[in-house]
Order: structure tokens, then sequence, then C-alpha cells
């Protein structure tokens, strides 16, 4: 189905504020944007959703992909990419090459998680900054690419194995946040089926492409409640925080 010009980034700002990880994420992303400087290296960029975010911070932005894995996605249909592919062992720039190196949501699909870590501390300056995240409870995604979830201790043991220094962890939603979300995406994408509609508006890229058709008489229930558990997740997660809860975590390093 072809959308009015106007519906996809409508649609788009209302799904995003729904999506409590991705929302979450950005808004953390956005915090801790303006450490990063000079050259950046977006490691796992997919289509580079993140990349207005850095741009006003940094001199220039380089994107890389695992060549095999990116070819499956939504994403290598759509045009914008990566601006250097690579086989997803050694990344193809020399030692100290980069001021900042980005890492989001990436970690969970390498079969290898510590020597992509290595990689990124090999082609990062001296005094260069790590941004990273990983997911700590989330679906199965990008199957059968999907290895790992990562506490935030096992982040910080593995960026200090690399010789980096930590900075900070912070985390991404709490337990209601958690709770909703899951039940957002069995809803949305069990009950409603909106996988292709997400897809048409720019969301989902990382995913293969798929043609399922959405169960368009499901939306005026499934609507309200996605609205519904996102907005109580929200208010929960600040008037009973749990600690040990979150969909992700964002780790702050940096080559001394």
């Amino acid at each position: 189905m072809a959308f009015p010009q106007w519906f996809p980034p409508l649609v788009r700002r209302a799904s995003d504020w729904v999506d409590l990880q991705l929302s979450l994420l950005v808004e953390d992303l956005r915090r801790v944007a303006p450490l990063a400087h000079g050259k950046l290296l977006d490691v796992g960029c997919g289509d580079k959703p993140f990349e207005e975010i850095f741009l006003p911070f940094v001199s220039e932005y380089v994107g890389v992909e695992h060549e095999a894995s990116f070819g499956l996605t939504d994403a290598s249909q759509r045009g914008k990419g990566p601006d250097v592919v690579y086989d997803g062992y050694t990344l193809p720039f020399e030692d100290g090459s980069f001021d900042t190196v980005l890492n989001v949501q990436v970690l969970e699909h390498t079969p290898h998680p510590q020597r992509l870590i290595d990689e990124m501390a090999r082609v990062m300056r001296s005094g260069g900054t790590l941004i990273m995240t990983a997911p700590f409870s989330f679906r199965l995604h990008e199957q059968p690419h999907d290895y790992f979830r990562y506490t935030p201790y096992g982040l910080r043991s593995m960026v200090e194995k690399a010789g980096l220094e930590f900075v900070e962890v912070s985390a991404h939603g709490g337990l209601f946040s958690v709770m909703a979300h899951k039940i957002n995406v069995f809803l949305a994408f069990r009950i409603a089926r909106v996988t292709s509609v997400a897809q048409q508006i720019g969301k989902h890229s990382h995913e293969g492409s798929t043609r399922e058709s959405p169960r368009y008489w499901t939306f005026p229930v499934v609507g309200p409640s996605l609205v519904a558990l996102t907005a109580g997740a929200r208010l929960l997660d600040r008037w009973a925080p749990d600690p040990t809860e979150a969909l992700s975590h964002l780790i702050l390093a940096r080559k001394a």
C-alpha cells in the first residue's frame, strides 16, 4: 500500500515515542553526543540512523558494516548505507585512525564480541572516546545472528580488557519499560503484524524485508493499548525505579 507523503513522518514520530527501546536509547545518545569529537567511526552503522545526532560535534562521520550481514537487511535495499564494508573480523583502517568510535546495538550480533571491541580500541587515537550500547533484556532479532545479551559489568570488563578506560554506564528504562516493551512488541508484530508498515516509514531497516500484510482491523485496539502501556511504563519507572532491570545499557570509555 502506498501512503500519502505526509503520512510516514507523522507515524514515524508517534511510533518512535511508543518504541521504548529506541526512544530511551536516542535520548541517551543525545545526552552523550557532545562528547564525540574529530573523526567518528560508526561500527555496524546500518543506514546511519544516528548520524544527525553526532554530525554537529564531529568533523567526519564514517560508517562501516559487515558486508554479508548488511546485505540481508531491508536497509541494503534503500540506498543509504555504510561508506565501507568489511569481512567482520578486522576493521579496514590503520591503528589510531579515529577520535570517536560509535557502536549502537551491534555487539549482540557478533559471535566474537571481545575481538570487535579490541578492533574498535585499535582504530581509536589516544584520547579517543568509545560510545557503545548493547541490549540487556530484548527479544530475538536479526536471526540467526543474535548471540548475546550484556550486563553493565560484562561491558565494563570487555572494554577494560581491550585497554580502554571505563568512564560511565547508564541504563535505558527499568522494570516497567521492559515489561511494556515486550507486550508492545507482541501486540505490534504478532497481533497487528506491522513490520511492513514500519519498514515503509523507515523503521526496522536492520531486519530483512517483509511483505506480510498488516491486520488493519486490529489497529483501533492495538494502537491505544501501545500508547497506554508506554505512558504507564514511563511514569512507573520514575516512581518506582528498579536498578536491576533495563532494556539496554550505554557505556562510555576512553583511550588513555
